[in-house]
């Protein structure tokens, strides 16, 4: 039995007429009729009283015709479905994000932007450290993430920048700093001061970065905390243990704790943050998404790049 001896079935059940079933099928009248007889023959049961000019359902055929029609449309449902997976309008999208990059305000835009625009996506988030998001995306576990670093991992990983943003120094209200506005503040007055870092033991960070650029200036510190997230060095400075240079974004943080001023000097170029995603992608959910940060990101975009190769 085939679908197709389902719709032969429903459509003269629904006429009452095999000419009238057989013009809205467009087919043949005889191979319809021999269809249903194969198909009574199949399930062993009678399904129509049949006279010279009519064909009318009998009980049994009433009880089959309502099973009929669920199948129909449960199949038709099915269709829809791996139809709309096929063209990336449903499924889920599995997002990994740094703890700063959720903070950006683009992140959380791009998300609201594509559930908005595709309803029957689920998107599934997890936040972890720019390594370990690099080892999901090479495994499969996620489909894209958002970092403030290049994403680098074995395999065809791709990173693309939909924004920059500039960086800022992080200090407790108390900080003879924070004493003087909020204006920019020249780096090369950090030289001395006691610093919390975020960094990994591997050295995948923003912070190896920026303590390149310091030392490349002739801008020593001093190393008082390392932590490996953002947040918990803004928690460290909160707690007056000495300043941090963290992006424009986190300074929703601890607001009336820790005061942000902008830095000056020429040493640290902006932050960017990156979408990164396999190289390679084939699911064409992950392709729709891709296509509509890179609208949203505009001239900020850069084409994508492959820090593997």
């Amino acid at each position: 039995m085939e679908l197709r001896h389902l719709r032969y079935f429903v459509a003269v059940a629904e006429e009452g007429s095999i000419t009238r079933a057989a013009e809205r099928l467009n087919i043949q009248q005889p191979p319809l009729g021999q269809q249903l007889r194969l198909l009574e023959a199949e399930l062993g049961v009678q399904l129509f009283d049949r006279a010279p000019k009519r064909i009318t359902l009998n009980a049994a055929g009433m009880v089959f015709l309502m099973e009929a029609r669920e199948v129909l449309a449960r199949a038709q449902k099915a269709i829809e479905h791996v139809q709309r997976f096929d063209q990336g309008e449903t499924g889920t999208l599995r997002v990994g994000f740094t703890s700063s990059a959720s903070l950006h305000s683009l992140t959380p835009h791009v998300l609201g932007r594509f559930r908005q625009a595709y309803p029957w996506v689920g998107i599934a988030v997890e936040e972890s450290e720019t390594y370990e998001l690099a080892l999901a995306l090479q495994s499969g576990r996620i489909d894209l993430s958002f970092s403030h670093v290049a994403t680098k991992g074995p395999g065809d990983l791709a990173s693309s920048v939909l924004a920059k943003e500039g960086m800022v120094l992080a200090m407790p209200v108390q900080h003879p700093f924070a004493q003087e506005g909020s204006g920019p503040l020249d780096i090369h007055r950090l030289a001395g001061e006691r610093l919390v870092v975020y960094r990994r033991p591997e050295g995948y960070g923003i912070f190896e970065g920026i303590l390149r650029k310091l030392d490349d200036a002739g801008i020593g510190t001093e190393i008082i905390d390392e932590v490996t997230r953002m947040v918990a060095a803004i928690n460290l400075v909160a707690a007056g243990r000495g300043v941090s240079i963290v992006p424009v974004s986190m300074t929703i943080l601890h607001p009336g704790r820790v005061i942000y001023r902008p830095l000056s000097g020429g040493v640290l170029p902006p932050l960017p943050l990156y979408i990164a995603y396999r190289g390679d992608e084939r699911l064409q959910l992950v392709r729709r998404f891709v296509e509509m940060t890179r609208s949203i990101a505009g001239d900020e975009w850069t084409a994508p790049d492959s820090p593997s190769t």
